[in-house]
């Protein structure tokens, strides 16, 4: 039985606000934990310095990849949500405003967080454009398997 992934990503995302997220520059790797919301078109945002690593590898190279867990102990079945997809840093004062409800919602935060990304040193949104997303656990079935949904920004 294939279970609807759509349906798991939309579900399990809504079930934690941390997301570690994956890098790299030079063939180096690098994993964070950072705070996320998704929109109903599953794109992924979080909100950084520009000066962090994540950041700054973002700026050089774009290619990202993602993952979000909730803890579970060695008796419970691993469940989690995987994606890889393109990170850019947004600019534009009008996209981040269409953002700012998902993370009032999620975050409870106010609209101070409009005014801080307008500093260019301080927290910036970034967006995360998914290409693929994956589900791995028991969705289902008997046994933990991945499953794959093609994203492509929103274009199954």
């Amino acid at each position: 039985m294939n279970p609807d992934v759509e349906a798991i990503v939309r579900e399990y995302s809504t079930k934690s606000v941390h997301m570690s997220l994956g890098t790299s520059a030079n063939n180096t790797p690098w994993v964070c934990e950072v705070h996320f919301v998704c929109d109903d078109d599953l794109n992924v945002y979080f909100r950084s310095l520009p000066h962090t690593r994540h950041s700054e590898e973002i700026a050089a190279n774009p290619q990202v990849a993602g993952n979000i867990v909730k803890q579970h102990s060695l008796q419970d079945s691993p469940h989690g949500i995987y994606f890889e997809g393109t990170a850019e840093k947004m600019t534009d004062p009008n996209e981040r405003k269409k953002v700012f409800p998902y993370f009032q919602k999620v975050q409870g935060v106010t609209e101070e967080i409009l005014e801080e990304a307008q500093d260019p040193e301080d927290k910036q949104f970034y967006k995360i454009t998914v290409k693929n997303w994956y589900a791995f656990g028991k969705f289902g079935g008997d046994k933990n398997q991945k499953h794959k949904l093609e994203w492509n920004g929103g274009q199954k």
